[in-house]
């Protein structure tokens, strides 16, 4: 009898262990290639960014702590796309835009920032002590010197100068595709101008930390010789960047304009939450663009980048160029993003 309630046990016990050890299983078969934390940014650049970020994120902290920590990198970076050594408007003046997302959907920007070096600490500032998601020009600013933010004046790169020296031979204004000051000879040169004039001028960076909270950011000094005035998608929140924890992140590159038309990175991370990959999601926002005007697509560029809550990342192009980089506890690699035209 003894025998027969002890199988009775055994039988019973087996029989709820069972499902409890088969959801086990299946969490590990879909997790078990989970890679975080992990940062992703967009172009080469983002090698330094990367490192800068990773440093934070190794150390178990916040991915928005990781974000701002890694925009500040580049734009402390003399360079002629991003910060203060910008490429400036067709009057000569440097502008920054710039925002920030976190894992609870708190957003901040600013656009038509002028001397100040940090737009990506202004823009959570911003998130962080207003009610406010966007402030612009004159009240950026302000809002900046009321918060500590010293002014400082704008300091072209000699990259950035010569090539605005150059623009105003002719002053046209035509945004070129991929064109990037490839002197560190990196290995996904894309065609550039005789000048070096860089067209992509956009720092674009999602994170995701230990507790497995996305985070992004976005900063920039705008297009080359932009209108005064001109804003394009890296300070517009669903444009430039666009966070959802419980589905992913994503940010862009490129004509702003085009972005800001499909409220890109927004569409991205819907096509994630239908179960698309990463990649396939950008490729459909970029499908997007290109299926509106097929004509004009082969004249611009425009790349998305995204991440999912499974750390699983991929981009997407409408030119061949786009490349992005990434970190994790497994790689620190540059890729080349798949594109539609080419």
């Amino acid at each position: 009898m003894a025998d027969k309630i002890d199988r009775r046990k055994f039988l019973q016990l087996s029989a709820f262990s069972t499902p409890l050890f088969a959801a086990k299983k299946n969490f590990a078969d879909n997790f078990s290639f989970l890679t975080f934390p992990i940062v992703i940014s967009t172009w080469d650049t983002g090698m330094q960014v990367n490192a800068a970020a990773w440093k934070i994120l190794s150390a178990n902290g916040r991915a928005v702590d990781a974000i701002e920590t890694g925009a500040r990198h580049i734009e402390d970076t003399l360079n002629c796309c991003v910060g203060l050594g910008g490429n400036p408007d067709r009057d000569g003046i440097v502008t920054l835009d710039a925002c920030i997302m976190d894992e609870h959907s708190n957003c901040g920007a600013v656009a038509g920032l002028e001397q100040i070096k940090h737009p990506i600490s202004v823009a959570r500032k911003v998130m962080e002590t207003t009610p406010h998601v966007l402030l612009v020009g004159n009240g950026a600013q302000q809002f900046a010197i009321e918060n500590g933010f010293a002014k400082e004046p704008a300091q072209l790169s000699e990259s950035a100068e010569k090539a605005y020296k150059e623009w105003l031979k002719t002053s046209q204004y035509k945004p070129l595709i991929n064109i990037e000051n490839k002197k560190s000879g990196g290995p996904f040169a894309p065609n550039f101008l005789p000048n070096g004039t860089p067209n992509h001028d956009t720092m674009g960076l999602l994170a995701m930390d230990t507790k497995g909270n996305l985070s992004g950011g976005v900063t920039t000094s705008g297009m080359a010789f932009k209108l005064h005035g001109r804003v394009g998608d890296s300070a517009v929140i669903g444009a430039g960047l666009f966070v959802d924890n419980e589905v992913g992140a994503a940010t862009s590159s490129g004509v702003g304009e085009e972005v800001i038309r499909i409220c890109g990175t927004h569409l991205v991370v819907e096509f994630m939450r239908q179960g698309n990959s990463p990649e396939m999601a950008c490729k459909k926002a970029v499908d997007r663009i290109v299926k509106r005007n097929p004509e004009k697509a082969k004249t611009l560029q425009v790349g998305f980048l995204a991440i999912n809550k499974k750390g699983v990342y991929g981009a997407y192009a409408i030119q061949k160029g786009f490349v992005f980089s990434v970190k994790s506890g497994n790689e620190n690699k540059i890729h080349e993003s798949k594109y539609a035209i080419g």
